[in-house]
Parts: C-alpha cells; sequence; structure tokens
C-alpha cells in the first residue's frame, strides 16, 4: 500500500513535509487536525481596513446612517459604472432585492426556476405566494436547461428567474429569446456573478432586471447587502419606491413598500472593497490555478472550469466527484476534510425541491429533475478567497490525494466506524 500523509501544522506554519505516516492518522481516525483553525469556503474578503475606518468615522461624525446617503449613493454609481448599466438600487442584502425585483416586475402564478440554488431564490417567490416550478439544469454548465424551460410552461406562468450559479452565465440569448416569444418576464438572479461577464457584456445588464448579492460570503461584500440592476427607467423607479415603503417624498406614500435600504456603513464595506476588488479576483484566480493543478492528477475530481475568454472572478472551487473513479462518494470526503478542519461544503444539497416547504408540495419532483439529481449528489466545494493561501492548497489536496490513493482501506475504515458509532448510540440510548 502506498503510504501518503500530510504533515501536522500550526497556525503560522503551511509547509507540507512529505512523509511516510498512514492513512490512519488521519484526523477523522484520531490524528490531530492539519487544520489550526477552520478553513472555510467563504470567509470573507476584506478591503483597506484603515480606509473603512476613515469612511465609518465619517458616517458617526455627520450622523447620516441611512435613508440613502451619500455613501449609498456613490455606492449605487460605482456599480452601474462598473456593470455599464443606467441603475443600481442598494438594498439590505440579496434577497430582499430579490424578493422586491419579482415583485415590482409583476410577477404572478408560476414562475421557472432552477432546483440547484440556493433556497433564498425559490423562497423569494414563495414567500409571495407565487409558485416555484423547479427546472432541471443542463449538466455542462449546471444552469438552467433552455429545452426543459420551454416544456413547464403553461398559461400560469409569467416569468423564468435564471441563476448564474458560479458565476458562470446562463444561456441569457436562449432564455431570452423563449421569454419574448411567449411573453414572459426573465429575472437573473446573480448573486455568484459580481465582476463575470457573457460574450463579452457584463453581467448585471441582461433581462428585464439582474440581482447581486453582496453578503458577507461573496466575492465582493458589504458586511450583508445586496443589489438590483437594471436597464428600465420604469422598473427602477418602482424598485426605489418600493424599497423605501413607497415613499415619494417626505410624507407622499405612493406604492405598496417595505424597508429594504441599504445602510451607509454597508456601503462603506462596499466602497472599500470595491477598491481592492482585482486583488480579490486576483487571488481567487491564483487559488484557482494551485487546485487545478494538484487535482488535475486525482482520479475522479472534476474541476469545474472557468471560460478565459470572458470575465471571471474564479470565487468558487467547484469540484464535481466521480465516485466510480475516485474509490470514495462526495460526502465520505466531506466528512474526511471537516475532520481536518477544512469546512468543505455540499453545494446545492439536496436541491431545493427536497427542502421545505417544496418537498412537500412536490413529493416527486425529482424524477422530473434528473441532471439535478445526480449534481447534488456529487458537487464538492472547497476553500477560496484572500484568507486561504497556496500552501494551504497544497495541504488540502494532500489530504484529497492521501484518501483517493488509499480509498479502498478508507472506505472499510469508514464503513467499520459508523458501524461502531451505530451500536455505541444504541447502547446509550438502551441506557438511558
Amino acid at each position: 500500500m502506498t503510504r501518503i500523509s500530510v504533515r501536522r501544522f500550526d497556525s503560522t506554519t503551511f509547509s507540507i513535509k512529505r512523509s511516510f505516516k498512514e492513512w490512519r492518522e488521519l484526523a477523522i481516525f484520531g490524528g490531530r487536525p492539519a487544520m489550526a483553525e477552520a478553513l472555510h469556503v467563504g470567509r470573507p474578503n476584506v478591503g483597506n481596513r484603515a480606509r473603512f475606518l476613515q469612511l465609518a468615522d465619517r458616517i458617526l461624525e455627520t450622523r447620516f446612517l441611512t435613508n440613502n446617503g451619500p455613501m449609498v449613493s456613490e455606492f449605487e454609481e460605482r456599480i452601474a459604472s462598473y456593470v455599464g448599466v443606467r441603475h443600481c438600487i442598494a438594498m439590505c442584502n440579496g434577497t430582499v432585492a430579490l424578493e422586491i425585483a419579482i415583485r415590482a416586475a409583476g410577477l404572478t402564478g408560476e414562475v421557472i426556476v432552477p432546483a440547484f440554488t440556493f433556497v433564498a431564490t425559490a423562497h423569494a417567490l414563495q414567500w409571495q405566494e407565487i409558485t416555484p416550478v423547479f427546472c432541471d439544469i443542463d449538466p455542462r454548465t449546471h444552469n438552467l436547461d433552455p429545452r426543459h424551460v420551454e416544456r413547464l410552461i403553461t398559461p400560469k406562468t409569467t416569468g423564468i428567474v435564471g441563476v448564474h450559479l458560479w458565476g458562470r452565465s446562463c444561456d441569457t440569448e436562449a432564455l431570452e429569446e423563449i421569454a419574448k416569444r411567449r411573453g414572459l418576464k426573465l429575472i437573473f438572479d446573480a448573486a455568484h456573478a459580481f465582476g463575470c461577464s457573457n460574450s463579452g457584456q457584463m453581467i448585471g445588464r441582461f433581462g428585464l432586471a439582474e440581482v447581486f448579492s453582496f453578503h458577507a460570503t461573496k466575492i465582493l461584500n458589504t458586511f450583508e447587502g445586496g443589489a438590483v440592476l437594471t436597464n428600465d427607467d420604469q422598473l427602477a423607479e418602482t424598485i426605489r419606491l418600493m424599497k423605501n415603503f413607497g415613499f415619494a417624498g417626505f410624507d407622499n406614500v405612493v406604492h405598496v413598500g417595505t424597508n429594504g435600504k441599504m445602510s451607509e456603513v454597508n456601503a462603506a464595506m462596499g466602497l472599500i472593497n470595491l477598491d481592492s476588488f482585482d486583488d480579490f479576483v486576483a487571488a481567487s484566480r491564483r487559488n484557482y490555478d494551485a487546485y487545478r493543478q494538484r487535482l488535475e492528477t486525482l482520479p475522479g475530481m472534476s474541476l469545474l472550469k472557468y471560460d478565459e475568454g470572458e470575465n471571471s472572478n474564479y470565487h468558487y472551487i467547484v469540484v464535481e466527484v466521480d465516485q466510480s473513479k475516485a474509490g470514495l462518494g462526495r460526502d465520505e470526503l466531506v466528512e474526511i476534510l471537516q475532520a481536518e478542519n477544512v469546512l468543505a461544503r455540499r453545494y446545492f444539497y439536496p436541491g431545493c425541491h427536497r427542502m421545505e416547504p417544496y418537498r412537500s408540495y412536490y413529493p416527486n419532483a425529482g424524477v422530473l429533475l434528473p441532471e439535478t439529481e445526480k449534481l447534488a449528489q456529487r458537487v464538492l466545494l472547497l476553500p477560496n478567497g484572500t484568507s486561504v493561501s497556496p500552501k494551504q492548497i497544497d495541504v488540502v489536496c494532500s489530504i484529497l490525494n492521501t484518501a483517493i490513493r488509499n480509498a479502498p482501506s478508507l472506505r472499510r475504515a469508514l464503513a467499520a466506524r459508523r458501524k461502531n458509532r451505530a451500536k455505541a448510540s444504541a447502547v446509550e440510548a438502551v441506557s438511558q
């Protein structure tokens, strides 16, 4: 048996020593975790802290904390200019931004969405008593399959919400053609896609509107935040009313609304992070290349590729695990990595259609979503961002190498471990 192991290290030393320790010394079997501190998939990127504190001090000095202050206005202008769109309406978070965009666009009845997305995409519809109709994905792109969209349209369908998953664009041309021909509204959830392009045009310019998330885990964050981008003047005006209780002036409410405003301190964080955005992308690209170099020789580990001809933010390190080739399943690898303090994740497991309330509403939805079902069992996300170094990536990939190269023995050991734990739980239950 080949014996490959990972050197254990403290928080200041990340070099790898290739020794002949056995796979039995992995943390899941009692060894010391490889990472002294947890290595997260989405640890926030943070720009110039000194500049942020200057802006925060200005906010406190002027006491202009919210209600569309100067920093929110500057943030909106800079985002709109960066993307090349007429209107950017900043919001308190991406989910509220999506909810308001959906309502402002007049969507009702049924709206077609992917099931392979963060559940907020579906919730933004269901919250407003609009039925999300789950559509299957193209296994090559992980995005909506336009052929399947066409089949799901009924007289109750009023729109389509596409998701630019991992920052890779939907087939916007095909979806726009379907929407125009069938008289549907088309909105895009672009939560992953700030700084990305499609056919040379920046994402944020497609459909009736596009919605960004600036949550802490995104490539660009405002602590918490989001925005709607659109070239539709009337829609932008309606959204601005709706995110501020419908107020037009100090005491004139002209539209139903809610409180979706972004605060000044959130905008300040966005501004300093915009200044550092190119550095964030460069770090993510560096890390992506490090993963690619290390993983390309591992059987059953297929790293998602980004189009070199487009702008990409490289924020997501997405691996599809083929158990038949890797010898271990995705969930087993997650278990092994997490024991090492590498907090790898299963996105977007198990799919919106298998979460509540949707699994109760549509218990057999999976039959119509075969590609979604398969992908939900295969996708593994690995840590990335400015807080992740190439040396840490070397450790992560060495753990995966150790696991896959010793897959048969590891599978038996993991099965025995699960069996022993089940017995111990049964004994404990009886004793109580």
